[in-house]
């Protein structure tokens, strides 16, 4: 810990502007290493499941030494990436020229990740509707669940949102959903009563930028 702190700053105690540029970036050398190390793996059935290992690094953290809320969100492209390639999906969308974009999560936070501690992400669809793909994902320590997001996924085309059935059917993979769990529809659900854009109290109007 120390060695990594000593990278982080300079003499005087002042921060390094270069460790100060890592912490802020995305994780792409991460990222690299998780498409290289899986690009042999076996092919993944749509609603396979893809199980991944990474380290919580000085830069991976907040305040209050742990993993950073924030930055879980990022690395949970180290699975859904890597996942989505072995399904097929990144050929298919370079191949159609489609796109991918999150529309949509929703996290539970239970346990901390600290500073080089290992964790294993558990990464799998769910399923689909007429609009959204939607997966899981979760980050495991010593058999606890630490943190597992609900994630909305929409695929883009020139046309706008690509329908599901039509991405599956360019995969090669069953056009129909798996049934979605109970607490997914109620996520579903809830988050079609939350009005958008959202309504700005009182004292906020007026503050905006034009």
């Amino acid at each position: 810990m120390a060695a990594a702190r000593s990278r982080l700053t300079l003499p005087g105690g002042r921060v390094n502007p270069g460790a100060e540029r890592q912490v802020r970036m995305y994780p792409f050398i991460r990222f690299v290493k998780e498409m290289v190390k899986f690009r042999s793996a076996p092919p993944l059935k749509v609603d396979g499941t893809h199980i991944s290992t990474h380290m919580c690094w000085p830069w991976d953290l907040d305040p209050w030494i742990e993993l950073n809320n924030g930055r879980t969100l990022t690395l949970y492209d180290l699975g859904r990436i890597p996942m989505a390639a072995r399904t097929g999906l990144i050929g298919i969308l370079r191949k159609k020229g489609w796109g991918i974009t999150v529309a949509g999560n929703s996290v539970r936070y239970r346990r901390r990740i600290r500073a080089f501690q290992r964790f294993t992400m558990v990464s799998r669809v769910i399923g689909w509707d007429g609009r959204f793909v939607y997966m899981e994902q979760s980050m495991w320590r010593g058999g606890e669940c630490c943190n597992h997001m609900l994630l909305r996924s929409a695929v883009t085309g020139a046309k706008g949102i690509v329908p599901p059935a039509e991405v599956m059917l360019a995969i090669g993979g069953d056009t129909e959903s798996p049934p979605l769990p109970d607490w997914v529809m109620a996520w579903i659900k809830a988050d079609a009563e939350r009005p958008w854009p959202p309504v700005l109290p009182p004292d906020v109007k007026g503050s905006l930028p034009g």
